[in-house]
């Protein structure tokens, strides 16, 4: 009788100290008047709207056409250029290229960053609109022709000249020779060097006389 007597005590004594408890809660966190909490605008992720990407390490050979039937795989291009040299117009192994959707740039740099191509590792990065040079996609349309060297200087070379420019010539012909020879004499070499044709009197077929 006195356990059973103690166990009605023990759970008054635990139902009273709950109903407390409760009370003091609610009492101490009051609920907030206006209704459920609204979230803040700037706690709401970016979204990403670069369609821009650099692209480096391109390898021999993957030029415009090459990268533009390779990259229509993702989406469809927008803009596309490799960054060539002014002069020879050969690649220097980077371009940019720009999709039309956001999204079709976010996968490309994803599967694409140091994707192996032909020995080199690609390396694909977004480029933030703000980031964007104005002048990027200037002349991105310009096909480089590869420039002819051989055939500048043989123009330069067969050109008819006036008989003060013949003289020039002969004379810088000369002074080059005269050079060389002292070369090989302080070298102790005992060589006859073969005299220069046309020193003493020029060619008449490449000679454009004055008319006065």
């Amino acid at each position: 009788k006195a356990r059973k007597a103690l166990k009605k005590t023990v759970k008054k004594a635990s139902s009273h100290f709950a109903l407390s408890d409760s009370k003091t809660a609610s009492a101490d966190f009051l609920p907030l008047e206006g209704g459920p909490s609204r979230e803040l605008p700037g706690n709401k992720p970016q979204q990403n709207k670069a369609t821009v990407l650099y692209i480096g390490r391109i390898p021999h050979g993957f030029y415009e056409k090459e990268m533009e039937a390779y990259f229509q795989q993702f989406g469809a291009i927008k803009r596309l250029r490799i960054a060539r040299n002014k002069k020879t117009g050969k690649s220097k192994h980077f371009g940019f290229i720009e999709f039309e959707n956001p999204q079709v740039a976010e996968v490309v740099a994803d599967c694409m960053h140091n994707y192996l191509l032909f020995e080199h590792l690609l390396q694909v990065h977004l480029i933030p609109p703000e980031h964007v040079h104005p002048k990027l996609w200037r002349g991105f349309n310009y096909k480089y022709k590869p420039v002819d060297y051989v055939q500048i200087e043989r123009k330069r070379q067969n050109k008819v000249r006036t008989l003060e420019e013949h003289k020039k010539l002969v004379e810088k012909i000369l002074k080059r020779d005269q050079k060389r020879r002292k070369m090989i004499e302080a070298a102790g070499i005992d060589y006859e060097c073969p005299e220069i044709v046309g020193s003493s009197q020029p060619a008449p077929k490449k000679i454009k006389f004055d008319e006065d």
